[in-house]
């Protein structure tokens, strides 16, 4: 039985921002490995002045109430709370757009482009491209956490988040967009849900990491299989801790928030095209208030779990299986791999608009929002023309 969903505002209480700061000014740092800085993981004088800035400057009930500007609302869903913004689009036909995060993202994600998706005459845009996007916390991220829930796959998450969209809030078709594991959960969506699905965008490729290639592959095909090697041979010892014991490592970032930030903040500064300076792609409040959120969630280890999932079990796609509705792709050019489009056709057999990016990286929403909604303006526009002639 469906239960009804109830409107949700964030607050964190008074008793745990005075906690967070004690633990912060309490912090203890290792020691500078060695070297240039960053080159083997957080840079301690970077993470001594984020952590300094932390307890003494930051603002969460600012960042708060930016996420609570907008509607949001919890339901029962699949032996959870499910917690999403509702926001509805302005203009003459919103089309309804499940927006998806990833890791270590959140809903603080989207705080710029969400008005952009929902309200475009107010950015200079057109309204009939307004959508209505449905935001959620993905089932086992922060707001949809609880201590002691169950854990979630890609292909759970995209179970859950069909049965919000089609049989909670009643949207017979709508379309998708995500980054990271929100784009595996698209992915899927398009997959196993194909009927529902308007159409899918993209701003990560979510793609075997053990592509079959004859052996006279293209110049780019190359390129791309020498990326996936270095990527894989130096930059996934997070995906091997949180594939393989997940529950050991939330022990030390659940208790210390010093080493909660220098974890996420080591992928904000890898992933962004911030040329070594982190703070040229993303600002310190935007990125703290991102993992405060996954400070007073306590949801750091139920984040991990999709991780597990992959490593042990089958890839959200099956082995010789096709995505068949329309998808759209924009490749921003830091973006952690670039698949080209002739691998990435293998899977996504309807691609309508593939857009490489002048600038961004992983974190495309916070990075670059006026271009990411743009392209999906872009993308969709077609696609809601075609839905409109046919009822």
């Amino acid at each position: 039985m469906i239960q009804r969903p109830r409107p949700f505002s964030l607050h964190v209480p008074d008793t745990a921002i005075a906690d967070l700061r004690r633990r912060l000014a309490d912090a203890r740092f290792p020691d500078q490995a060695p070297g240039e800085p960053w080159a083997y993981g957080s840079d301690v004088g970077y993470v001594h002045r984020l952590v300094d800035y932390w307890c003494h400057s930051f603002d969460w009930r600012a960042e708060e109430a930016r996420l609570n500007a907008f509607a949001q609302f919890k339901v029962p869903l699949h032996g959870i709370e499910l917690h999403y913004l509702h926001v509805q689009g302005k203009g003459p036909a919103p089309l309804p757009l499940l927006l998806l995060h990833g890791w270590p993202g959140s809903v603080m994600e989207f705080i710029e482009v969400v008005p952009r998706l929902t309200n475009p005459a107010r950015f200079g845009g057109d309204p009939a491209d307004a959508f209505t996007v449905v935001a959620p916390s993905l089932p086992g991220f922060g707001l949809s956490f609880e201590p002691g829930q169950k854990r979630f796959s890609a292909e759970e998450m995209a179970e859950c988040l069909a049965e919000l969209m089609t049989d909670v809030l009643g949207y017979g078709r709508f379309g998708a967009q995500g980054g990271d594991w929100g784009a595996f959960v698209a992915a899927r969506l398009g997959y196993a849900h194909a009927a529902s699905l308007i159409g899918i965008h993209l701003n990560f490729m979510p793609l075997r990491r053990d592509p079959a290639l004859p052996p006279d592959v293209t110049p780019e095909e190359r390129r791309y299989l020498d990326e996936l090697a270095t990527f894989l041979a130096e930059e996934t010892g997070y995906q091997w801790i949180q594939g393989t014991r997940p529950q050991t490592l939330a022990f030390a970032l659940t208790d210390s928030p010093t080493g909660l930030a220098a974890w996420i903040v080591e992928k904000f500064r890898a992933w962004t095209d911030c040329g070594g300076d982190v703070e040229r792609a993303l600002s310190r409040d935007w990125m703290l208030a991102n993992i405060a959120l996954y400070w007073f969630t306590g949801a750091i280890g139920s984040s991990f779990w999709p991780y597990y999932a992959r490593r042990h079990g089958p890839w959200p796609i099956p082995e010789g299986a096709t995505v068949d509705v329309p998808v759209g792709y924009a490749q921003f050019p830091r973006e952690i791999l670039r698949p080209p489009r002739s691998l990435a056709a293998r899977t996504f057999t309807d691609i309508r608009r593939w857009s490489p990016m002048p600038h961004g990286g992983h974190f495309a929403a916070m990075e670059q929002p006026d271009a990411l909604v743009e392209e999906v303006r872009a993308f969709f526009r077609p696609l809601r023309a075609a839905v409109s002639s046919a009822v």
